[in-house]
This record gives structure tokens, sequence and C-alpha cells, in this order.
């Protein structure tokens, strides 16, 4: 490439107190380019992105548009200059349209007098264009953005980013909550982008779709800028040494297990529309594995069994007694615990320490005279530092301070602590990188042979499905279509069961 990039970035360092994030990283972006930004949690992605889009200013350090050196001091000053980003929370007013999701600020405007009005039919069909600009013709633009899909909201995000004439688009984890047909549409709309001029920064856990969209891939790793290359001259293994600074041979660390006895038994649990008539069981010490599509019924049988809703019809037992839960707190006094798909909303109050998320869902026992008694709460998130492999600087660290793979530990660890017999957990390497995956794969392995936990894991992802299962339960329509063990959990039939008669050939690639 000889053009001049759309960005540079030249010895980029920045500092926090106590923590240097950036070390002298330089990176650039041409005109038309997808530009893979990889990196564990902590590496120094989200602070690099934000002082490309104005949030933050660099301590040292120099950035470039179009080869003029410019300084931005708020995200207006990155917007001017053809800057958008689009992170995984999404920045749209629920309660307004699409067409005022996407003018926001810069509504078109006609006069009155000596006044000025907002433009509504200039704007709605202003609206309309963008959207067909990106393919896109059945949206309705009068209509609240409350009421779309992830996926189309989306779709307004990157709208309103060539609203204000984007000339750098950046992608913070795009596809982590998009069906499949939504990234799909997502990958559409990307390539549409590269043809047009528009660059593309695009940041995921996902290694598949760096080799599916991107260009070129740059590494960071610990603040500090490791290499980049052409995505054609690379492969996987290569990205993962440059990402955690040593290979993850096994991705998957699964001990050899012995499964004991039925903890769990489920028989013809019905939530109409969303379960129906479902049967199955866990036993202690094994990992059973739950593949489906989005929308399958998984997450809503997991809420079921934790009494987060309540059955229409059917039966659980837990070693071999019937029980019925009027709330999750009878769950948990059964022995059950759930680890939430969203751990950012409902697994952790991020606000607060690792050492008061750890304690809450066991509060009544290290309570006194209804005084929570501090050392025992210290102990308790001291021991899961030390036996979940926590990185943190000390019990009283703010979780949302943490990794994605440490806040998840964090997560794994408060349930831990009301020691339970029945784990689930509901995509648990959602949002964390590669070598935080492994972690948390070594640490379910270790919980289900070591400890007996029985292991309810839910996952979007057939290779953890996979490499990860004793027994696999396939889901489709709210119904149990298939089940597999042993040297029949291979990827091509568990896809054939998730799709049914409609083989995804993508899915299985």
């Amino acid at each position: 490439m000889t053009e001049t990039p759309i960005l540079k970035l030249t010895n980029i360092s920045k500092t926090f107190p106590g923590v240097k994030a950036l070390d002298s990283v330089s990176f650039e972006v041409m005109p038309g380019e997808v530009h893979a930004l990889l990196g564990e949690n902590g590496a120094g992605k989200s602070t690099l992105i934000k002082i490309v889009s104005g949030v933050y200013r660099p301590n040292t350090g120099e950035i470039a548009i179009d080869g003029e050196p410019v300084q931005f001091s708020t995200t207006r000053d990155a917007q001017e200059k053809g800057i958008a980003t689009i992170y995984q929370e999404f920045s749209l007013y629920p309660e307004l349209s699409v067409a005022e999701n996407i003018f926001i600020g810069h509504a078109p405007q006609r006069e009155l007098g000596p006044f000025k009005m907002i433009d509504w039919r200039k704007m709605r069909q202003s609206a309309r264009e963008l959207l067909a600009s990106l393919d896109i013709h059945d949206m309705n633009v009068s209509q609240n953005v409350r009421a779309l899909s992830v996926g189309n909201r989306q779709r307004v995000e990157i709208a309103k980013a060539l609203s204000l004439n984007a000339r750098l688009l950046i992608m913070d984890e795009p596809t982590a909550a998009l069906t499949e047909s939504d990234v799909a549409k997502l990958f559409e709309i990307v390539e549409q982008l590269r043809k047009r001029g528009v660059a593309i920064i695009y940041i995921s856990h996902r290694l598949s779709e760096v080799f599916e969209i991107c260009d070129r891939v740059s590494v960071l790793r610990d603040g500090e800028y490791i290499g980049t290359q052409y995505v054609k001259d690379t492969n996987e293994d290569e990205l993962v040494s440059m990402m955690v600074k040593r290979a993850v041979d096994n991705r998957f660390p699964k001990l050899p297990s012995d499964p004991g006895k039925n903890v769990l038994e489920v028989r013809g649990l019905s939530h109409e529309p969303l379960t129906r008539d479902v049967s199955f069981t866990l036993r202690a010490g094994e990992i059973v594995g739950f593949a489906g599509l989005v929308g399958s019924g998984r997450s809503e049988l997991a809420h079921l069994l934790f009494g987060i809703r309540k059955p229409h019809s059917g039966s659980i037992l837990i070693d071999g007694h019937p029980i019925k839960f009027r709330h999750p707190g009878q769950a948990i006094r059964e022995g059950i615990a759930y680890v939430p798909e969203d751990r950012g909303t409902q697994g952790l109050v991020k606000e607060m320490t690792i050492k008061e998320n750890v304690s809450l869902s066991i509060l009544r026992t290290i309570t006194r005279f209804q005084f929570i008694q501090s050392s025992e709460e210290k102990k308790l998130a001291q021991n899961a530092i030390q036996q979940l492999g926590i990185r943190a600087y000390s019990v009283q660290q703010i979780v949302e301070q943490l990794s994605g793979g440490n806040q998840q530990k964090v997560v794994v660890s408060r349930w831990l602590a009301s020691d339970p017999k029945i784990l689930i957990v509901d995509e648990p390497t959602r949002g964390v990188d590669v070598g935080a995956k492994a972690e948390i794969h070594r640490l379910l392995s270790k919980l289900a042979v070591e400890r007996g936990l029985a292991i309810m894991m839910i996952s979007s992802e057939l290779p953890e499905i996979i490499g990860m299962s004793d027994r696999v339960y396939v889901m489709r329509g709210g119904q149990i279509v298939d089940e597999v063990e042993g040297d029949e959990v291979e990827q091509e039939r568990i896809a054939a069961s998730m799709m049914g008669d409609r083989m995804n050939s993508a899915l299985v690639g």
C-alpha cells in the first residue's frame, strides 16, 4: 500500500494511576481496509480506540489523519474528522425513532421566518436513503428503536455513523450478540463499506471472523504493539501466540471424567411457547453441553431450572426428590448455581468490589446481627482470587476495572461460594479472549472432575460444545431433538440437528 493512511498512530502511550495501559503503540489503517485489532482482555485495545475516538488524550505520541497531525479533546473532534465508533453496548435512545436516532444532534432543518425548525419529512427521507444505501429496505424509520432486534439496532448505529460522513468506523465486538443471519448481514454491510473506501477497525475475539472479512491484523499485548500481518499470510496459531506470548495448544483442556449418580432429572418440563416437554439428566462430575440456535429455548430452560420462570407442566428432581421453585432463592438453597449469559447486567454489580460481588450469593451465612462479617467476606474473596486465578491487585478492586475473562471468573466464584451441586453456565466464554477461554474451560473441567459438580453448559460455539462436553443435548423450537455422546459428538451431526433439514454449511465450515 503506497497511499496515505486515513489514520496513523505513532508511539502512543497512555498511563492511568498505577497502570501503563499503552506503551509506545504504533498503528495505521488505510482507506477501504478492514483492519482487525486483536489482544487479550486488558491488552490495551479499549484504551487505544478511546484515544482514536476522542474519549482519552494520549500522554505521548502523535495521531495523524490523512497525513496531518491532529489532537482530539472531545469525541466531537474525532467525529468532525470522520471517525465513528460502534461499541458493544449501543448508544441509542430506545424511546426515539430510528430516524431520530440516526440524526440526533444534526437533524436537517428548515427556516420558518427568523426561526429554524427540524425538517421531519426530510429527516425520515434521509434516514430511508441511508438505510437503502446499506441494502436495508424493510425498516420503518418512524418506529421506536426499543422495538428493534439487536441486529437492526446495530444497523441503525452504522447508518448513524454514515450520517456523520464517517470515513473510519470502529466496530467493537460487533457480532457478540447477533444471530447467524444477522452476522451474515453485517458482513455484507462491511463489504459495501469497504468498496466505498470506508476504513474499518474490527475488534473481535472470534478469529474465524478475522480470516473471513479482514485485510490486515494488528496485535497488542500488555499495552504494547506486537506486530501487524496480512491476514492471507498468517494463521490462528500464529495470532494466538502473538496475543498470549505462548502457544495455547489445548484450548479445550478437558480432564477425563467418571460421572456418578444422577443429580438432576428433568421430566416433561414445559413453559409454552418457550420450552416444550423437555426431559434430560445431569450426573455428578460431568459437563453436559446444550447446543442450539438463538431462540431454541436453551436460556429459557435455564431460567426454569433456576426459578426465574415457573414451568406450566413437568417436574424437576434433585437427588431423586421432586422440587418446585417459586423464586431463585429456593433454587440456590437446593444447590443450583447459575452463571447468566449477560454477566454485565445479570451476573455482576460492576460498581462494587470483588469482595462484595463474591459474597452476594451467601450474605445470610456471613451476617451476624444484621452486620456483614468483613473478615469472612475478605477471606472468601482471597480464596476465589487464588483458586480461580483472578488477576487483580486486591479484593477491593472494582469489578468494572477487570478484564472480561476475570469478570467471568468473579461470577463463577460468587456461585461456588454457595457450595452448589449443579452449575448452569450460559455462554461461559462470550466476549473473552482466547487465553481466558482456555482458563475458563480448565476451571469448568476441574470443577466437574475434582469437585463432582454436575455442569450444564449452554454455548453457541460448536467447537466449545464438542471440546468440553461429555454428552450433548441439541435443542430446536423449545424441544430437545437429539442427544449425542462419545464418538457421536461431532460437528456435522450437531449442526444438522440444530438446523433440522436446513443445513448451513457456513456453520460447520
